[in-house]
């Protein structure tokens, strides 16, 4: 499977939702993510 769609979630509800993320591959780390536009400010 290959990534490289653009994606975004958001929760609009007033109900607590937990979001689950799994990672395939040979390298699972945090430095992979590429953030094209983030209203919170992360890199």
């Amino acid at each position: 499977m290959q990534g490289g769609q653009k994606h975004r979630l958001e929760n609009p509800g007033k109900v607590l939702l937990e979001v689950i993320e799994v990672q395939l591959g040979e390298y699972l780390e945090e430095d992979d993510i590429v953030r094209f536009d983030d209203d919170f400010g992360r890199g």
